[in-house]
């Protein structure tokens, strides 16, 4: 086992035979992780209830509770902690139950010490990952949200963070960007800067200059030498907006410094390497503007090799409810006002508008409700005339149909139902029931649920 130093870890051993323990604890401390033992499954769950456990490696067989019933409980109980298992050569069954229960990864005995390094450097990694992404979801209003749409974004970038991959961010304005860049960025945690550009904001000349940088006397006003962005980026994150508006000459250039990871200032005769990963975005159709001649089809490749979508506002279902409520908590704090919620019948507003700025025009919205209230609950009339005067969007009458009121409660509330995705709360929310009553209407009409 070699002594190459590895990100340090709080490492719990759980087995009840002592010479393995004293081994096993001897190679982790040798690679600079911290060690605890435990010899029984009791101990251990005390162990991970009070310390800062990183990684758990549990044997299978003890006396008392075995190691899969433990590792059931801490993949239950502290889902964030990453539970590898030792079980006896030749006991294939064992390992399978251990992955079904959750477990993240399985080792059999005699433990072949290298493999153990390679076992628990994934372990603390993906733990390291865990919580980076849970402070993504806690601080970004873009990845907040349980739409399916938005669990499959937060998955992509999860497993896109950790690489170096080009990525390329496509979205309709207002969708939230540059918060997947920056998302990406610090799930990525190398601790470099994080230098946004963007690339329809100024001249070429002078965005050639920014990108790449200039040396003294390239041009009337370089008084000295610049680095350009590429290179401040350095261990970092270089986040390229409105790629699409890139002019021909300067899509060359990019290309070429994509390929070659070096940049050459504007003036310059030498390359300068830099190290730093590359974020496009655009609102643009790339591809067809491949098709009229105005965006490189070899630059298009190089930037995305990685594609996120970000999904529109109006695709997000229940999310508009979510984010609402989120922003009223935050501007109201903000604004120092009492606001303690959104009155119903704006929520059945936001709801059927169709967001055409997307997050950012939701946001804009509750603002000036917030600044303009004068209760403490956000009416319909404190939101722009944009949201309050749009038509539903989906239609749930024809024109000339005549319906009974009971019909006309009965297809609201599963049009409600449907558009929050089947979420009780948020439905109880927009319809301005209690639990109890929306349950009711649900049973009496017959609108089927997933429970």
């Amino acid at each position: 086992m070699t002594d190459e130093p590895t990100d340090p870890a709080n490492v719990l051993i759980v087995d009840d035979d002592d010479d393995l323990r004293a081994m096993l604890t001897t190679a982790l401390e040798r690679l600079g992780h911290r060690v605890s033992t435990a010899p029984d499954a009791a101990r251990a769950r005390a162990r991970v209830a009070g310390d800062d456990v990183d990684v758990v490696l549990t044997d299978v067989r003890m006396p008392g509770e075995d190691g899969l019933s433990l590792c059931r409980h801490l993949v239950a109980t502290h889902p964030d902690r990453p539970v590898v298992v030792l079980t006896a050569f030749g006991t294939l069954e064992a390992a399978v139950e251990a992955l079904r229960l959750g477990a993240f990864d399985f080792l059999q005995k005699p433990v072949d010490l290298e493999v153990l390094r390679f076992a628990i450097g994934r372990a603390v990694a993906h733990r390291r990952l865990h919580r980076r992404i849970h402070s993504l979801e806690a601080r970004d209003e873009l990845l907040f949200g349980d739409s399916p749409c938005m669990r499959e974004l937060r998955d992509l970038v999860v497993r896109v963070a950790p690489h170096d991959a080009t990525v390329l961010v496509l979205g309709e304005s207002g969708t939230g960007k540059e918060l997947v860049a920056r998302s990406l960025h610090r799930a990525r945690g190398r601790g470099g800067p994080f230098v946004a550009i963007n690339c329809a904001a100024m001249p070429d000349t002078l965005l050639e200059s920014e990108l790449f940088g200039h040396v003294k006397g390239a041009f009337t006003d370089a008084r000295h030498d610049r680095s350009g962005l590429f290179v401040q980026a350095e261990g970092g994150t270089l986040f390229l907006d409105e790629v699409g508006e890139l002019p021909p000459t300067l899509q060359a250039k990019l290309l070429r410094v994509l390929q070659e990871r070096c940049v050459r200032p504007v003036g310059g005769v030498h390359e300068v390497p830099f190290d730093a990963r590359i974020v496009a975005a655009t609102n643009r159709d790339l591809e067809a503007l491949v098709r009229e001649g105005r965006f490189r089809e070899d630059l298009l490749y190089r930037l995305q090799v990685v594609a996120i979508e970000v999904p529109p506002l109006r695709a997000r279902g229940r999310d508009v409810l979510e984010l609402a409520e989120r922003f009223r908590r935050e501007l109201a704090e903000r604004y120092g006002k009492p606001i303690r919620a959104i009155a119903p019948d704006a929520l059945v507003r936001l709801l059927a508008h169709p967001w055409p700025g997307n997050v950012r025009e939701l946001r804009n919205a509750v603002e000036r409700a917030v600044a303009l209230a004068r209760g403490d609950v956000l009416q319909l009339a404190d939101f722009p005339r944009s949201v309050t005067e749009a038509a539903p969007t989906d239609a749930l009458f024809g024109p000339d149909e005549l319906v009974p009121m009971d019909e006309i409660e009965r297809r609201y509330v599963a049009h409600v139902m449907e558009r929050v995705g089947g979420n009780k709360s948020s439905a109880a929310r927009v319809l301005g029931f209690d639990r109890k009553t929306l349950y009711r209407k649900l049973e009496r009409y017959g609108i089927a649920t997933d429970d």
